[in-house]
């Protein structure tokens, strides 16, 4: 896998990670009871996204460093 793969499966694999992780911990303005007014209750009051995004690119590079020595290795040869 060459670098211009290894960035493009690196995006791809962030992606998935980022998306699978944004609901987690994330609280309503209704489960706090700090209702702004004129925005919705279910809006939250922390998404705390550099937290996920820094988890997700940890989670990217480790599956990508597992599917680079599963490809580099030969452990897909037919």
């Amino acid at each position: 896998m060459g670098i211009a793969g290894s960035l493009m499966v690196i995006t791809i694999l962030w992606w998935l990670a980022f998306f699978c992780l944004l609901p987690v911990g994330v609280r309503g303005q209704w489960e706090d009871g700090d209702i702004v007014p004129g925005s919705e209750p279910g809006a939250p009051t922390q998404t705390k996204l550099l937290w996920k995004g820094a988890a997700a690119l940890g989670i990217a590079v480790v599956l990508w460093a597992v599917l680079f020595a599963a490809i580099n290795l030969g452990w897909f040869a037919a």
